[in-house]
């Protein structure tokens, strides 16, 4: 989990912010082994899928190309309508609707500070609740709901499941590759560090 950014080791700097839990989870849930398998069709079934992961089997539509199957964020599977928090004081930096098959859906970005250091993080597979009354720039408490998972006819057509991504670079709009190519992963690893850096040890 390790990441160095000039000189600034992430793991140690942030070690101690007491980050909030961007979903609340059941003390007993399922971590998935996506490497062979789908994702699973029981849709209130809490589970996590994992980061820097390859998922041959998952992402068949047009927008991967056929190519993209590394997965740069962590996946949380839940019920329709579970919320997500902020782990942290920040801003809404963007949020809009991805509306291809296999996209994000609804998106929520939002920016934070911590030790010194800018992070965005990308809340992806929402229900068009979630961008309802946002601002950019907006300020959020740490622990405040800003949004929620949604069903797979506004989710980009996935099981219900917040993807949940952390960038060093600021997005141009709402939208991050939160899987990319063979060939892209080592920079995307760089740019995309592990999201456990905030949400802790899942896994």
């Amino acid at each position: 989990m390790r990441f160095i950014l000039k000189n600034i080791d992430l793991e140690l700097a942030w070690k101690n912010n007491n980050f909030h839990s961007v979903v609340d989870l059941p003390k007993n849930y399922r971590v998935l082994d996506l490497t062979k398998n789908s994702w699973p069709s029981i849709d209130d079934e809490y589970c996590i899928g994992k980061y820097d992961e390859v998922r041959p089997n998952m992402y068949k539509t047009s927008i991967f190309g056929g190519i993209r199957n590394v997965h740069v964020g962590i996946d949380i599977g839940g019920p329709v309508g579970t919320p997500c928090r902020a782990f942290e004081k920040g801003i809404i930096s963007n949020f809009g609707y991805n509306p291809e098959p296999g996209d994000y859906g609804f998106v929520v970005i939002t920016e934070h500070k911590i030790s010194g250091v800018s992070v965005w993080a990308l809340y992806g597979h929402l229900n068009s609740k979630s961008v309802n009354g946002k601002e950019v720039g907006q300020v959020i408490e740490k622990g405040d709901i800003i949004a929620w998972f949604g069903n797979e006819s506004e989710n980009g057509g996935w099981a219900p499941h917040l993807h949940f991504q952390l960038s060093l670079i600021e997005p141009e709009t709402h939208d991050l590759p939160g899987v990319v190519s063979a060939k892209d992963r080592e920079k995307a690893l760089t740019t995309y560090p592990d999201p456990r850096l905030v949400l802790g040890p899942l896994y």
